[in-house]
């Protein structure tokens, strides 16, 4: 019987989904990060399937959303957005030394995935922790720097005047050149990652990632590896389709 555990890890809630014969038992992991606004249970779909297939899934709620919600307006929290994703990326490794710790991990299989703002965490993540064992990157950017500056557009185009000096965005692209998957490919070093956008999405640029594949696949030895799923005429939204190939690649990688 498939399991969902709500638990706290290190201060960070998160739903554990397992077959729960085997809770305590050391097993492959999958952390999988939700996109903006959403929340952790809104990836039990994609948790119960890999579940299934024998992995212990973890779904964190990110910084202020889901049970750590703080009742922001959407435009404060839209300036949070890269606050978010670096804190995500900090306490990917937290659920990763908790897990260690308790011997939960089988093999060093850990693997890690999200959708939007959570592929997005995910491909940045690549970047920093060779540890990570495959990745999936749901309608997710490899390019912050260049989604950042898009974003930073979009809201000029409205009006609003942001909040923060030039200084400041100078200082946000710095730091996001450091976990921009794109201008380092090289840290892939050949490990699995999965790719899926529609390429009708209207919020994140389906380019980004199509064109980091086209340009990353002949570094791959085995191209097996690095795979992307198209599916035309997709917007924002990730299909039942995609999330069963996304289960089904895993099963062959990690």
């Amino acid at each position: 019987m498939i399991g969902i555990y709500r638990e706290t890890i290190k201060s960070i809630p998160v739903l554990t989904v397992v077959d729960s014969r085997k809770k305590e038992e050391p097993l492959p992991v999958f952390t999988y990060f939700h996109g903006f606004t959403s929340a952790k249970e809104h990836n039990l779909p994609q948790a119960y399937l890999l579940a299934q297939q024998g992995y212990r899934v973890i779904l964190p709620d990110s910084m202020y959303h889901g049970e750590r919600d703080e009742e922001m307006s959407s435009q404060e929290l839209n300036f949070k957005f890269w606050e978010i994703v670096y804190q995500n990326l900090k306490e990917l490794q937290d659920i990763k030394d908790d897990l260690d710790v308790n011997g939960l991990i089988d093999k060093r299989r850990f693997g890690v995935g999200g959708t939007s703002m959570g592929g997005i965490t995910t491909a940045a993540a690549m970047t920093m922790y060779p540890w990570i064992h495959a990745a999936t990157v749901m309608m997710g950017s490899p390019k912050p720097t260049a989604f950042a500056e898009k974003l930073i557009h979009d809201i000029a185009k409205t009006g609003i005047v942001l909040p923060i000096s030039q200084e400041q965005l100078d200082e946000l692209f710095e730091s996001l050149n450091a976990i921009d998957l794109s201008k380092q490919p090289e840290k892939l070093a050949g490990r699995p990652i999965f790719f899926w956008h529609g390429d009708a999405d209207p919020v994140v640029p389906f380019e980004h990632s199509y064109d980091f594949y086209n340009d990353t696949i002949p570094m791959y030895k085995n191209p097996e590896n690095i795979k992307f799923l198209r599916e035309v005429g997709r917007d924002h939204k990730v299909s039942r389709f995609a999330v069963l190939e996304m289960v089904n690649w895993l099963d062959l990688v990690l």
